[in-house]
């Protein structure tokens, strides 16, 4: 893992909350511009700044001075500390949680249960939670209206997968709001749990193992010490509250989002590090809230499907929410390992190689009286390790030279280029015209295409889509009719049609 000094601290879009609020009628430029930088921070980043209301930023300040307070006053007791990440009760977690092992405290408040001590009276959550549950809802509300613009949805478009506003009776909110508590010195349960302390300058790092996936909508974040980074675009740990004003959170998006939105809108995989808190009393706190879908919702995509986005085959299939979230998801499995992984993985190799030859010489030689026979079997075997290792150094630089050179399969680049004309040229022709593209299903198409009349046929006139190509989205047609596609909306197009086509 990289530490903190080698992270660096990401210009990551900062927005103001009053000026992404959604009005009716047409949305003003400054609407837009700020959409476009929010959807441009999270694409590159992974997250955003919001820049909340001075009112906001001081109940913020409040709560977090009232949670420092709370886990300060709070003793340690082994028996009612029970600590887990067990997701089969995810969306009934509420009360004070540890885990020694990371020294982490949090309380959860969830609308909807009332927390009890093992006592059996009430317990005192931090003072102001359910004012910032409420604050921090309506923010995660009218970002998540944002990203459904950005991506061309129809106006509250995720309502059906969000809790009612406000709850009804009996139930119980999905969303959670987490007040943390990082490294506080005087939590003695982690000495008591074996964990050894820190030397001066000594970075604490809280991360299960480097990284962590939120499997939330959106994940809004307020501390009072930096030590927050999330993984950008090119697979670096980016510092996102480095320089974070009184009056301002961190955003990012979680897999649910990414489910939801059919792989559009990728997740933040983050970790914590905290520095030396030894002069800290209250170690590291922060207030967390968690936008997730109703246990009872299921993550369909169709929403992006309305609006003719191409939908890849693993987010087709919908899944219920409560088995989404029992589902185990590696953040190794949405973005690429490293090539320092990949190097130990060929030197081990190569060691195993050579280990395994001396071994067998060791043997042969303690049992057998050398003779000129076996020291010449012994030298070819030798011999023929090095032709191994040869080769294998050999394959293993052609692969890497050939990893950034090696072109594209057609099928892909075609795919590719499609998407690419669709957002540049058919886009900008619908927006002119005011033109709003819904895309038809594939086989209903070809049907519309021999009709006189058909639902599709006055978009296609006005937007010049080519004769003979079904009114789908690019992504989803089949790779001749992407030629007619391209050779209709791409100029020069055709001097490349030959080439394509014979590769197909």
């Amino acid at each position: 893992m990289e530490d903190a000094a080698g992270s660096i601290i990401g210009s990551l879009g900062r927005v103001r909350l009053v000026d992404l609020a959604a009005h009716d009628g047409l949305p003003s430029d400054n609407y837009k511009i700020c959409v476009s930088t929010l959807a441009q921070s999270l694409a590159q980043y992974s997250a955003a700044i919001i820049q909340v209301p001075p009112v906001d930023g001081v109940l913020l300040s409040c709560s977090l001075d009232s949670a420092r307070l709370f886990f300060h006053q709070r003793g340690y007791n082994s028996r009612e500390v029970v600590h887990s990440d067990g997701t089969r009760e995810w969306c009934k977690t509420s009360g004070y949680y540890a885990d020694p092992q990371m020294w982490l405290e949090m309380y959860d408040y969830r609308p909807g249960i009332t927390v009890t001590e093992p006592s059996g009276a009430m317990e005192l959550p931090p003072s102001g939670l359910p004012d910032i549950f409420a604050v921090l809802g309506k923010i995660s509300r009218d970002i998540l209206e944002a990203i459904s613009f950005s991506l061309n949805l129809r106006s509250c478009a995720f309502t059906e997968i969000l809790d009612n506003i406000p709850l009804r009776s009996q139930e119980v909110s999905s969303s959670v709001l987490s007040a943390c508590c990082h490294s506080r010195p005087s939590f003695e349960g982690a000495h008591q749990h074996g964990v050894s302390s820190r030397d001066d300058g000594e970075l604490l790092m809280f991360s299960d193992q480097d990284q962590q996936v939120d499997k939330t909508l959106l994940t809004l974040v307020k501390s009072d010490r930096s030590g927050l980074y999330v993984k950008d675009m090119h697979g670096q740990w980016i510092l996102v509250d480095g320089d974070l004003g009184p009056h301002e959170v961190i955003v990012y998006p979680g897999l649910a989002l990414y489910q939801e939105t059919a792989g559009y809108v990728n997740p933040a995989v983050h970790k914590t590090e905290v520095g030396n808190l030894q002069e800290c009393m209250f170690g590291r706190c922060s207030l967390v809230f968690k936008l997730m879908p109703r246990s009872v919702a299921r993550l369909s995509g169709s929403e992006m499907r309305a609006a003719g986005h191409g939908i890849d085959a693993q987010f087709q299939v919908p899944i219920p929410v409560n088995d989404f979230m029992q589902t185990d998801h590696c953040a190794d499995h949405l973005f690429p390992k490293n090539a320092e992984q990949s190097s130990h993985t060929e030197q081990d190799l190569v060691d195993n190689l050579l280990t395994g030859t001396n071994y067998f010489a060791s043997l042969m030689w303690r049992y057998v009286e050398p003779t000129p026979v076996l020291l010449l079997i012994y030298a070819l075997t030798v011999i023929d390790d090095l032709f191994v290792l040869a080769s294998f150094n050999s394959v293993m630089k052609k692969k890497k030279g050939n990893t950034r050179t090696k072109p594209l399969p057609p099928s892909k680049r075609l795919r590719l280029e499609a998407q690419r004309v669709l957002k540049e040229r058919v886009q900008d022709i619908a927006d002119k015209k005011g033109i709003k593209l819904k895309f038809c299903n594939l086989k209903e198409c070809e049907n519309h295409i021999r009709s006189l009349k058909s639902p599709c046929e006055n978009i296609r006139l006005e937007i010049g889509w080519p004769q003979g190509v079904p009114f789908v989205h690019p992504h989803d047609l089949p790779n001749k009719a992407k030629l007619g596609f391209l050779e209709a909306y791409e100029p020069g197009w055709t001097a490349s049609q030959q080439e394509m086509e014979l590769s197909f």
